[in-house]
C-alpha cells in the first residue's frame, strides 16, 4: 500500500512541499503547522504613468497600491513609471525609487530592485528566483528595462 503524501504550497515562495515539515525545502522560510494550500505567489502590475500625472499624484497611487497589495497577500509588485523623455530619468522614476528607499528602510517594503538590473546573471535577483521561482518567466526579465521597478513586499 503506498503511503499518501500531504502536500502543502509555501506562503512565500508558493512551491509545492510536504505538510507538517516545519521548512519549506525550496526558499528556507519556516511554516505554519500543519500548512496547507495557502498563500503562494501573487504578483501584480501598477502603471504610475497612466495617464500622465504629476509625481506627487503618482507618489500617492504608488503609497495606496502597495497599501492594497499587501492586503491582498501580494508578494511582488512591478511598477510601470516609464523612464521619462529627457532622456535622463523621469521625475516619477527617482522619486519612486526614493520612497521605495525610504520604505525599505523602515520595513514597509523587502527590497526592490530596478529594472535595468532585473538580469538573471546579478546575485539578488538569483536570490530572488530561487525564492520566488515563477519570477523567471517574468517577460521584463533580462530587458533592462529603466521603466520599471520590482519590489517584494514579503
Amino acid at each position: 500500500m503506498k503511503k499518501r503524501i500531504m502536500v502543502g504550497i509555501c506562503a512565500v515562495c508558493g512551491n509545492e512541499g510536504e505538510a507538517g515539515t516545519q521548512v519549506c525545502r525550496f526558499c528556507g522560510a519556516r511554516q505554519e503547522p500543519g500548512w496547507q494550500g495557502k498563500g503562494g505567489f501573487l504578483h501584480k502590475t501598477v502603471n504610475l504613468e497612466h495617464g500622465r500625472p504629476f509625481a506627487e499624484t503618482a507618489i500617492r497611487k504608488l503609497l495606496s497600491e502597495i497599501r492594497a497589495a499587501k492586503c491582498e497577500r501580494v508578494r511582488v509588485l512591478t511598477l510601470i513609471h516609464g523612464y521619462g523623455s529627457s532622456g535622463k530619468g523621469g521625475v516619477i522614476k527617482s522619486e519612486c525609487r526614493k520612497n521605495l528607499d525610504y520604505l525599505r528602510s523602515t520595513g514597509e517594503v523587502k527590497d526592490y530592485i530596478p529594472g535595468e538590473e532585473f538580469s538573471s546573471r546579478s546575485g539578488v535577483v538569483k536570490a530572488w528566483l530561487r525564492r520566488y521561482p515563477e519570477l523567471a518567466n517574468n517577460t521584463n526579465l533580462d530587458r533592462h528595462n529603466p521603466g520599471i521597478t520590482l519590489v517584494i513586499l514579503q
